[in-house]
């Protein structure tokens, strides 16, 4: 037991010390800063700009900088698109695949677009080399670089400064963060066992004297990338529990690091920015500590074990269902609670197996969000929270609301009300109707409060982006890929735009000095007040799924029933 929280510990502890070092570094790139990258990346991205037409220096209004986003995916999309509707023709298809239902492509090339990778297929028997690196692997680094340009140029407009130029911003994200960073990680991993290969498929006999596929690929820049820009998706069906994309405890310590490292950084790039350390840290520090309390509390409900099969034993064992016994019940909860925390959606074990405090602590990040959020966005909503928290406090004792010298009204109120709305309406509309029809539409493999779980799990995941999901629902048909997809677009890209015309709004706001009757943000009890105006808003508006769903099937497990 003590070993196990002890890992989690020390892995926290790493990370803390990380975020102040790359936070640090992620300011520099996007103020325009001198770097260590600069000599070999200028050069290449000078050639980017002049092909691009690209004028470094050409700042963007919120309408410019979000059509020059929608326009690059939109093009990003179809281009992919097209890859996969034609890899049979394509090179690296050792095995000869051909490609899926409409459908299922349909959904797979809008998940890997907006960084959710949420896969309704077996990757082994899908995708050939040239599709999984060449156009998802590729949709990897750009789906996460433009989750991290919006969190910069939200930072930027919330301080003052105008929100920069979107192809700048997209390049820099990719040539002085994502790309540096995956091909060090790539290495490691290697290092750490995970293969790197273009060889098809190994047709090997077993034992008992019967034949076995064994699948390969280049795992391990798939896997990097996949870890350090929150996009979640598998290289295997069994994603981050599958030996060949996770073999032992340095890998598995390595992809929760790179899971951490870019969104709990950004925090403090936001302290560099505003040159407000304090806050910073007060801001980290709510995050973090919420963070810590659903780690505990999945945790604890994984090392006591399912009553069910305790009783019936007569002993005191921890939960090892659906778990990689190369990870234990320890890491198990620590990567659930990071994957959801940070949108990622990897899995190093089956959610569905989870004890119902770790499905609670799990829908709860994927419902709040700011855990430490998605890339990029993540940190942006913690920030539209923030401003919320100040109008409702301005209100309270009878000043005006504003935050940074800059006052915050109706439009502000209007813009954070659709990012806040947005989302929870793309889980309960769609869920409210998959439940309805459980047979015809809903796919449900679990009885009672697990199959609701099921069920608006899959939503929250893909509304928020995340991509996991609790295993076993049948969610391979039309109706999950259409309506899965309603879900991953538009909580992808309404809250996009409305972040955007919110961050412009403030950039154009006239600051003025602060004084005595100025609402202070950095302190520890304005801290406080964010923390529980976050925690309120989410309970409120989620709370019944919650207590028809993990709640009521913790009490079922206790009850002995």
């Amino acid at each position: 037991m003590s070993q196990g929280f002890l890992q989690i510990a020390l892995t926290l502890v790493i990370v803390v010390f990380i975020t102040p070092i790359l936070g640090k570094y992620v300011a520099r790139v996007f103020l325009g800063e001198r770097t260590i990258l600069d000599p070999v990346m200028k050069p290449i991205e000078a050639i980017i700009y002049i092909l691009g037409g690209v004028g470094k220096r050409n700042d963007m209004t919120g309408w410019q900088y979000i059509r020059a986003l929608l326009c690059s995916n939109l093009v990003m999309g179809v281009a992919v698109y097209a890859l996969l509707y034609y890899q049979k023709f394509l090179p690296w298809n050792p095995n000869g695949l051909g490609r899926m239902r409409w459908d299922l492509l349909l959904h797979t090339t809008i998940s890997f677009l907006t960084n959710t990778d949420q896969q309704h297929y077996a990757t082994e028997n899908t995708f050939s080399y040239f599709s999984q690196t060449s156009a998802l692997g590729f949709l990897m680094f750009t789906s996460a670089a433009s989750g991290l340009v919006v969190g910069i140029a939200f930072i930027r407009g919330l301080t003052g400064r105008k929100l920069g130029n979107f192809y700048v911003d997209f390049t820099q994200a990719i040539t002085r963060i994502l790309l540096p960073l995956s091909i060090v990680g790539a290495i490691a991993l290697i290092i750490a066992g995970v293969p790197q290969t273009l060889a098809q498929t190994i047709l090997v006999e077993t034992l008992e004297g019967r034949i076995q596929y064994i699948a390969r690929g280049p795992v391990a820049s798939w896997e990097m990338i996949k870890m350090l820009g929150e996009n979640g998706g598998g290289f295997f069906a069994a994603n981050s529990a599958h030996p060949f994309e996770n073999p032992n405890g340095a890998s598995n310590l390595i992809e929760i690091i790179a899971m951490l490292a870019i969104p709990t950084s950004l925090i403090y790039t936001y302290g560099v920015f505003a040159n407000n350390l304090k806050q910073t840290w007060l801001l980290f520090s709510m995050v973090f500590i919420i963070f810590v309390v659903l780690i505990g509390v999945t945790a604890t409900g994984e090392l006591q074990g399912n009553p069910l099969i305790n009783n019936a034993l007569r002993l005191e064992l921890p939960n090892l269902e659906g778990k990689e016994v190369r990870f234990n019940w320890a890491q198990t909860a620590l990567w659930a609670v990071t994957t959801t925390a940070t949108m990622c959606g990897a899995v190093n074990g089956m959610h569905d197996s989870l004890m119902p405090s770790g499905t609670f602590s799990s829908l709860f990040n994927l419902f709040l969000q700011i855990i430490w959020g998605g890339q990029g966005i993540g940190t942006a909503y913690l920030f539209t929270y923030l401003m919320l928290t100040v109008f409702i406090t301005g209100l309270m004792v009878g000043r005006t609301p504003e935050i940074f010298g800059r006052k915050i009204e109706k439009r502000e109120i209007v813009l954070a009300s659709v990012v806040l709305l947005i989302h929870p309406m793309m889980i309960l509309i769609p869920s409210s109707i998959a439940m309805a029809y459980p047979i015809s539409l809903s796919g449900i493999s679990n009885p009672s409060f697990h199959g609701i779980s099921q069920v608006v799990y899959e939503y929250a995941s893909a509304a928020a982006n995340n991509g996991s999901g609790l295993e076993g629902l049948n969610d391979s048909t039309l109706w999950w890929n259409l309506s899965t997809t309603v879900s991953i677009f538009a909580g992808r890209y309404i809250p996009i735009i409305a972040l955007l015309l919110l961050a412009d709004s403030m950039s154009k706001k006239q600051a003025s000095p602060a004084s005595r009757g100025t609402l202070k943000t950095d302190s520890l009890l304005f801290t406080g007040i964010t923390a529980g105006v976050t925690l309120i808003l989410a309970i409120l508006t989620f709370f019944p799924v919650l207590a028809l769903g993990p709640i009521a099937e913790g009490f079922k497990l206790a009850s002995g029933s």
